[in-house]
Parts: structure tokens; sequence; C-alpha cells
């Protein structure tokens, strides 16, 4: 798994994008719509940004900015780190754990693809406990 290029692991369809004008409100309404924790913040079709649901508690609700008000672009990760289709998920998580984030964007040169995050590492082997539990089910 580790060796797997993110491009087959990353989050397409949970591909939220927004501009840095977007208010921390429409944000999370976006966020919640698609059941994920990121936004990834686009000006002119580059990336900008990244906003996450942990952005939305230590640095709006934690400071008592307004989510009504608060622009994204007050708020977000700017310039974040990023990673080509073809790398692998191995070096991904490598990035996250040294950097301390949870979701680093897929680009193809400027071409924003989808997101990649630490929990894509828990999904197979949370289908393989869930599996092997059901079996043991079976045999009681």
């Amino acid at each position: 798994m580790f060796d797997l290029p993110v491009k087959s692991l990353m989050e397409s369809k949970k591909l939220v994008m927004v501009s840095s004008e977007t208010t921390v409100s429409e944000a999370a309404r976006l966020m919640a719509g698609k059941n994920t924790g990121v936004v990834l913040v686009v000006d002119d079709q580059q990336l900008v940004g990244i906003f996450t649901e942990r952005d939305a508690v230590f640095r709006v609700l934690a400071n008592g900015q307004d989510a009504l008000t608060t622009r994204l672009r007050e708020v977000m990760t700017t310039a974040p780190s990023t990673l080509a289709p073809d790398t692998s998920y191995g070096h991904a998580l490598l990035l996250m754990q040294e950097n301390g984030f949870r979701h680093v964007p897929v680009v193809d040169g400027d071409r924003v693809l989808g997101v990649i995050a630490a929990r894509n590492a828990m999904d197979p082997q949370l289908e393989e406990f869930v599996s092997e539990a059901r079996r043991r089910e079976h045999y009681r």
C-alpha cells in the first residue's frame, strides 16, 4: 500500500474547491455536504491555500472570529505543500508526519487533482478488520 501512487488513493469525489473570498461558514457547509474535512482554496485556477476542520476550530472558533464574516484568505494555510500524482503514499505519509498535517493537495503542474489524507492509510486496514470480524461472527 505504501508504494501505491497517491493518485490511486486520493479522495477526488470529496474534492471541494472554493475561492479565498469564501466565508468560513460556507466552507464548513460545503465540507459537511461532501463529508470531508478539507477544502482547497483556488483563485484564478491557482492553488493558493488549504483550509481544514482543524483550522475552523483553532484559527476561527478558538479566536472568537465570526464564521459568517471571516474569509478563508484570513485563516487558511497559504502556499501549502503539494504532491505530484505519482508520489508514493509512503512518501506522502512521511511528509504529513514530519510537518504535522493530515491533508496534502495533489497537483499535476498547476492543475489540482485532489487531496490525499493520512486517514487513507486506515481505510484498507479497517476494511480488512471488518471483513475478518464478520467472518468470525459467521463461525460463532
